[in-house]
């Protein structure tokens, strides 16, 4: 793999993800089996000051739906322990994901291929910058069926669609997990003990979908797999502000219930070649 990326002219990964334990538990196990010649958090700042009314609505919010707001502390906890460090290698943090230190940081580091987790939308200033490969990026979500957020197995299982849960990695472009599909793959939540397990469940295979993905970009030569989202299905686009108490009621609903569901077709999903 070394090799490979010397021969395609670019020093290694770099990295642009969130602050999350999640992705540093990505970075780290990528870091593990490849070359990384940076990392650049998107370290968001906190948001604005709420209101007293906001704030008690978000708590009591957070009281009757704690079973899922549980699930992913424990999930950031787990890889908090799990993954205490970000890997050694060049690293800066920022406020904005767009800024120009970031691009001037990525544009230093001479990548060969650019993978991207959970940062805010990438815009142009950075889509421009080179990378031998290209730029990557990894939705939690099976696309085009399932995209935006806050979460995407939240989302399936708050709307019954089970068979809809899994990981999409694509190459990255100026839209909302739009991009061209390299590889996606569903996830089976339904014999998961809680909601935390389900979380840990799709996250760990996306982490493990991700790293082969960088081994077949790295060790294949182009054409790589591009395959148009456009040509499978049209999809839904789920926006945070659409994440309202009633989805959530659905959500804790459908899980109690959630042994008992019909299956339904497993959708298309795009695949790697195998050796």
């Amino acid at each position: 793999i070394f090799k490979r990326i010397m021969a395609i002219k670019g020093k290694g990964i770099l990295i642009w993800c969130g602050a999350g334990a999640n992705h540093r538990a990505l970075a780290v196990k990528i870091a593990t089996r490849f070359p990384v010649a940076g990392i650049v958090i998107d370290d968001k700042p906190v948001k604005k000051k709420r209101s007293i009314f906001a704030i008690l609505s978000l708590i009591l919010d957070r009281l009757r739906f704690k079973e899922i707001y549980d699930a992913w502390s424990k999930l950031q906890s787990y890889y908090n322990d799990k993954f205490p460090l970000w890997p050694e290698v060049p690293l800066i943090r920022v406020s904005d994901i767009n800024s120009e230190e970031a691009a001037s940081f990525s544009k230093e580091q001479n990548p060969a291929l650019i993978i991207v987790s959970g940062t805010s939308l990438i815009k142009e200033k950075l889509l421009t910058v080179p990378a031998s490969v290209g730029i990557i990026n990894l939705h939690t979500g099976l696309s085009p069926y399932v995209k935006g957020g806050p979460n995407c197995t939240n989302w399936c299982i708050a709307n019954n669609d089970w068979h809809l849960v899994g990981n999409t990695i694509m190459w990255i472009n100026a839209g909302i997990d739009s991009g061209n599909i390299i590889a996606s793959e569903t996830v089976d939540i339904t014999e998961s003990v809680d909601l935390f397990n389900a979380q840990k469940l799709v996250m760990e295979q996306a982490h493990s979908l991700y790293l082969d993905v960088i081994e077949y970009l790295l060790t294949s030569s182009p054409p790589f797999i591009s395959v148009s989202q456009q040509s499978i299905a049209k999809g839904n686009l789920f926006l945070t502000k659409m994440w309202t108490p009633k989805q959530k009621i659905n959500l804790l609903r459908n899980w109690k219930n959630r042994r008992s569901i019909k299956r339904l077709t497993p959708p298309f999903t795009v695949s790697l070649p195998r050796n």
